[in-house]
């Protein structure tokens, strides 16, 4: 009796339950639960039935929050970084091509024992013949992805799939001063939309890019404009797959974020970057003080940073089809701009598009 009890005390004590247990055991099952519906709803759309609009509960939203996606993040990009084996690496690689349909044959380097680690890996360059960037219309995509939802905004409010909206001023935070936009100040009383639009006759514009895990993730200028600011949200590390998106309202407000803001010839253009599960590392090129999913994560807050300076008056200038920035695995990408009414997208919903061929035009 006294041998069974001197090897049952540790086990009752490692099977202590705590909360924080609990919430992870809890919210994990929850999510996987999610899983599984976004892959019903995805069998829905192959099949062309109309998927419907179930919102979720603040309840629930609150739930998938508890689930220490940026801690797991954080931890996903070391073991990224970890070097593998050269006689591992092509077994890993192999088996990442195969389940998320990659094309290697595009791939600048396509030796898989090349690349040391799977952070190199994802964000490999392609060839530069493999991506032509359009000559012809003015807005091409910055990306390869899914095209989400595109329009015009209306009401304040963008669509980010189908019957699923989100707050323009809450995605894009305060209004940047007009100083550093070279634009003129709206009347006070407009509504934020209208302060965007600097020109009389124009319409503002959106479109939503989802980037998946096989695409190629790096993103580019998506037209010739001026960046002249930075505003950087952390916040949640949220799935945006389209099944998520079309699940909780609100979601890119939700999930970490950077903002490039700027002009082009028609005036207003901005570039967003949205994070998610396990895509907490967004990167800029040419914004070296940029650092995301960092462990000082304050709830509720951004951080604004400008290109224009004394010496510095334009900004930054991107050419159509320039490397921006990457991520370290795959995510979303949301321009809102403003155009004349005539602007064109060229564009169906849901559609796959890469990187360099036309979103628009006028």
């Amino acid at each position: 009796t006294d041998r069974k009890k001197l090897h049952t005390a540790p086990v009752r004590q490692a099977f202590r339950l705590r909360p924080f247990h609990v919430l992870v055991a809890t919210g994990g099952g929850y999510a996987g639960y999610r899983k599984y519906e976004d892959y019903k709803l995805e069998q829905l759309e192959k099949r062309g039935l109309e998927v419907p609009v179930k919102l979720a509960s603040e309840w629930e939203v609150a739930l998938y929050k508890s689930v220490p996606t940026r801690l797991l993040s954080r931890a996903w990009g070391r073991l990224n970084q970890v070097e593998l084996p050269t006689w591992l690496r092509k077994p890993v690689y192999s088996l990442y091509i195969w389940t998320f349909g990659v094309n290697m044959k595009e791939a600048a380097v396509e030796d898989l024992h090349h690349y040391r680690n799977l952070s190199e890996f994802f964000r490999r360059k392609l060839k530069p013949q493999a991506r032509p960037v359009c000559c012809l219309h003015s807005v091409i995509s910055p990306s390869d992805g899914k095209i989400l939802n595109f329009g015009q905004v209306k009401n304040c409010e963008v669509e980010q799939v189908k019957g699923v909206t989100y707050s323009l001023e809450s995605f894009l935070g305060p209004r940047i001063s007009t100083e550093e936009l070279h634009f003129s100040q709206a009347p006070s009383g407009n509504s934020f939309q209208q302060q965007l639009v600097t020109k009389e006759g124009n319409e503002l514009y959106h479109c939503v890019i989802y980037l998946a895990p096989g695409d190629y993730h790096c993103f580019h200028s998506p037209t010739d404009w001026r960046v002249s600011h930075r505003r950087h949200f952390p916040g949640s590390l949220m799935s945006v797959n389209p099944g998520v998106a079309r699940w909780i309202k609100e979601l890119f407000c939700h999930n970490e974020r950077v903002v490039l803001t700027g002009d082009w010839k028609h005036g207003f253009f901005s570039l967003t970057a949205v994070g998610a599960t396990n895509v907490g590392s967004i990167r800029i090129y040419f914004d070296q003080d940029l650092h995301t999913n960092s462990p000082s994560y304050s709830k509720g807050s951004y951080n604004d940073f400008s290109f224009v300076s004394n010496n510095n008056k334009e900004g930054i200038p991107m050419r159509k089809g320039e490397h921006l920035g990457e991520f370290n695995l795959g995510s979303t990408i949301v321009l809102i701009f403003e155009a004349p009414k005539d602007f064109k997208f060229h564009l169906k919903a849901g559609q796959k598009i890469r990187f360099g061929e036309a979103l628009g035009s006028l």
